[in-house]
């Protein structure tokens, strides 16, 4: 099994609140991946009546999975960990997402100490603009 395939079967999220789709990148530094946002997923319906966009809470929680969930069970693949627990963000939005968009998190680990990791991430739509940056921290409960 690929290094990917492993942290990807170790997400403790399922569809409908997967938003990971795949990881390009990922080492000791940072991790990149993907989630493209279906127009089926239900959020739509009510946000925005008659001109949808992605719920920020929604992007968030996308740069989380992908820019420190995933980092974190990368980091800890030879430890014993039972969760990894977001704690806290600072987000800047920038621009619209919309259904059917692909977007690119691109997370840079700043440190990772004492069970806690805190990542530099940023949102990129299809077309290379930034969508939304910011930090994101976690806790590693063992």
């Amino acid at each position: 099994m690929k290094e990917t395939d492993l942290i990807l079967s170790k997400l403790p999220y399922q569809k409908p609140f997967l938003f990971v789709d795949e990881l390009l990148q990922i080492d000791e530094n940072g991790v990149t991946g993907t989630f493209i946002f279906d127009e089926k997923l239900d959020f739509y319906k009510g946000h925005f009546k008659d001109n949808p966009i992605t719920p920020g809470v929604i992007l968030i929680e996308t740069m989380a999975q992908i820019g420190l969930v995933c980092l974190g069970i990368y980091l800890t693949l030879n430890e014993d960990v039972s969760q990894i627990a977001f704690s806290s963000s600072e987000v800047e939005f920038l621009k619209p997402v919309y259904p059917n968009e692909k977007v690119t998190v691109i997370s840079e680990k700043v440190y990772f100490r004492f069970g806690k990791l805190k990542c530099k991430v940023r949102m990129m739509n299809n077309k290379n603009k930034e969508v939304c940056s910011g930090t994101l921290s976690g806790i590693i409960i063992k």
